[in-house]
């Protein structure tokens, strides 16, 4: 298989021991109507340290198969908003009276 790479939007975590689904949307094009349709594929991830949480932007890479079902492993977190949240508050600037 040629090596892929996805970014997809983690919608599932902690159900499974370091594993996390990872859903990745595309846009085509309707045959008839011209519309663009927005299609989505849901991949099980390979998460080996369990570091991945709900609505993180992921980039994940194929790999050889680990389980039934998991062909995919995380190659990078390109945006976690419960981390950049937890920065936001631990850096909140003083108020002037």
């Amino acid at each position: 298989m040629p090596p892929m790479a996805f970014t997809g939007v983690v919608t599932k975590v902690g159900c499974m021991n370091k594993t996390a689904t990872v859903t990745v949307s595309r846009h085509v094009i309707h045959k008839i109507t011209g519309k663009r349709i927005e299609r989505t594929t849901k991949i099980l991830t390979h998460d080996e340290n369990n570091a991945l949480r709900l609505h993180d932007n992921v980039l994940i890479r194929n790999c050889p198969p680990i389980s039934a079902r998991k062909r995919f492993t995380l190659e990078k977190i390109l945006r976690s908003p419960e981390t950049q949240r937890e920065l936001a508050h631990t850096t909140v600037p003083e108020i002037a009276t």
